[in-house]
């Protein structure tokens, strides 16, 4: 198949891509840059030059493709827009890709949650949060009110390897950089709130599952697992030599670096993959702890 993916010199995009080169598809990639052109050529991975908010060109190649996979900025509504006009009435398949912040609340580290939300969950977002979970929304109804089987995929905090150009992720390898410039592994307060993980390889093989198998309107969460950020202050400063762990403030965090921070890193969100599973999604990676051992 013909398959368009936005956000392919990226983490997830580019390890989705290239699993999906490896199956013996055609994968035609988003790219902002033309220096990433020859890179991704290398790759096996056709490119158009262009960015979300170009609306003519995201139109013309999800036309041109039999699938479209979204794993650019999961809060550019504008080209969520597009690709569903785009494929309107086409009932090709259109995959985006959001993450678990969705179901953050306002720990701010202090204390460890209970509710773990599983996919057919209800829960009130934070209003930092509130467009994404809008744009998730619009994507399922599109298999209602478009005649597109458009599917949503939920990573938790994801971990291991990029397979494609960008081989960081963007929590742990921030976490990693902040503790080795503290000498200590960091957490924010107390460093309670728990966060569902997934490995990178693992979450690809969700969507090539989904690609394969999942209904129109579905919703996925991806997690094997969870930790608190003190637990994997404690992994970081293992893994890394450095002998200790440290409390930094929210205050300072929050003001620096905003809300994506707050709810990335001091917040709790757990999650179940119950619909991932039921479709049989299995996973086979090294957990967390598993992969901070590897990097001893």
């Amino acid at each position: 198949m013909r398959i368009f993916v936005t956000g392919a010199t990226g983490y997830i995009g580019g390890s989705v891509a290239e699993r999906l080169i490896a199956s013996g598809h055609h994968v035609v990639g988003l790219v902002r840059s033309a220096e990433s052109i020859p890179l991704l050529k290398d790759r096996g991975i056709e490119s158009v030059l262009g960015n979300l908010d170009d609306s003519e060109i995201i139109t013309k190649n999800a036309l041109e493709a039999d699938v479209v996979i979204h794993a650019a900025s999961a809060d550019h509504a504008g080209a969520v827009v597009t690709l569903i006009a785009a494929l309107e009435r086409s009932g090709k398949t259109l995959i985006c890709t959001t993450g678990s912040g969705i179901a953050a609340d306002s720990a701010a580290g202090e204390y460890a949650t209970s509710i773990v939300l599983t996919e057919d969950s209800y829960f009130e977002p934070v209003p930092f949060r509130r467009p994404r979970v809008a744009v998730n929304r619009l994507v399922r109804e599109a298999a209602i009110d478009k005649g597109i089987r458009s599917i949503v995929i939920c990573p938790s905090m994801i971990y291991g390897k990029g397979r494609g150009l960008q081989p960081d992720s963007d929590q742990l390898p921030k976490l990693i950089a902040l503790s080795k410039q503290v000498g200590a592994g960091a957490y924010f307060g107390k460093g309670l709130n728990r966060y569902s993980n997934v490995h990178v390889d693992d979450l690809v093989d969700l969507y090539l599952l989904a690609l394969e198998k999942a209904p129109g309107g579905s919703f996925f969460f991806a997690e094997n697992g969870d930790a608190s950020f003190k637990e994997i202050a404690e992994m970081i400063s293992r893994s890394f030599g450095l002998g200790k762990t440290v409390s930094l403030s929210v205050e300072d965090l929050v003001r620096q670096h905003g809300d994506a921070a707050r709810y990335g890193i001091t917040s709790n969100s757990l999650v179940s993959a119950v619909n991932a599973r039921r479709l049989g999604w299995s996973p086979k990676a090294p957990s967390l702890a598993e992969y901070f051992e590897s990097l001893r």
